[in-house]
């Protein structure tokens, strides 16, 4: 399969280590369906120029996803998406990629002063919203 184009977007100012970012990107690209089983990831040294990161903290993702059985790497083929992960550590990985991506909303509202009633209001008035204009997956 043809190099699957990864896109991550890496927050220098988060407070989250760059690699947890890289898994935690992937694990939701996955649980989301945008990556699939067998595409194929860039090599540690392109992804690692790509997001102008060191190539030890590229290689220390991959290895976590490589531990998850996220992704398995190849000698001489490269790094693939391993098959669909069994619907249990699929829950995981959503559960996981909400908790991410609600730390990251979190931390920088706290980073712009906002107070946690306010965080907590805006959260509530964005679903009463998509529930009021038929978005709602639920």
């Amino acid at each position: 399969m043809a190099n699957k184009k990864l896109t991550l977007q890496i927050d220098f100012r988060s407070g989250l280590p760059i690699y947890t970012q890289i898994v935690n990107q992937v694990q939701a690209q996955v649980a989301g369906g945008i990556l699939k089983p067998d595409d194929q990831l860039p090599t540690v040294r392109a992804l690692a120029e790509e997001l102008r990161v060191n190539f030890n903290t590229v290689a220390r993702a991959y290895r976590i996803l490589d531990e998850a059985r996220i992704i398995s790497t190849q000698q001489g083929r490269g790094t693939f998406i391993t098959e669909i992960p069994p619907p249990k550590v699929t829950e995981r990985l959503r559960r996981e990629s909400l908790e991410a991506l609600t730390q990251r909303y979190v931390s920088e509202a706290l980073r712009l002063g906002f107070s946690k009633g306010e965080i907590r209001q805006m959260v509530s008035d964005q679903l009463k919203s998509w529930n009021e204009s038929g978005k709602s997956e639920e």
